[in-house]
């Protein structure tokens, strides 16, 4: 799944949207050096959601998506937000090319798009406390990296399967 980021919440509101069966074995993509940043963010995103932790500066020769890899391996689905950061600026802003890689090495995955809607209200960037707004998660049609498709036509064709979600 891959989805615009807005707010801490968006994992979760996906997360909640699947069937139990998928809930099992979908994990979130969690910055390692935000959410091991303290012993609270670690235990949630560990022990709670059982996230694929990523590196988002690459240190010598490693790949920072082995650990998306290693999970996509063993048959988890992952959430990913392919803008790498929380926007609140409403439109995605420009998907980073991690998303790119992984159609490339799992081209048998479906990379679902989905539209998170108004949970930037109920957390904002820089706020702890939820405040209670309705919010709503929308999934659209799977999409395939395109045979000889460049990195930037999929990168732009995924954000626009994603754009295309959003309630008017």
């Amino acid at each position: 799944y891959f989805a615009n980021h807005q707010s801490h919440l968006d994992w979760v509101l996906i997360w909640a949207a699947l069937p139990s069966e998928l809930r099992a074995r979908t994990r979130p993509i969690a910055a390692r050096d935000y959410w091991t940043s303290s012993p609270f963010k670690q235990w949630l995103t560990s022990a709670v959601f059982n996230a694929v932790y990523v590196s988002r500066k690459r240190v010598d020769d490693q790949d920072p998506l082995e650990p998306l890899v290693d999970a996509l391996h063993a048959g988890d689905s992952l959430v990913i937000f392919p803008e790498g950061t929380r926007s609140n600026r409403g439109d995605p802003q420009v998907f980073k090319s991690g998303l790119y890689h992984l159609a490339q090495q799992f081209p048998q995955v479906q990379l679902i798009p989905a539209w998170i809607d108004n949970v930037q209200r109920v957390m904002p960037k820089g706020e702890v406390v939820p405040v209670p707004i309705l919010c709503s998660v929308t999934f659209g049609t799977p999409i395939a990296l395109g045979l000889e498709e460049s990195r930037s036509d999929f990168l732009t064709r995924a954000r626009d399967a994603v754009m295309a979600l959003r309630q008017t």
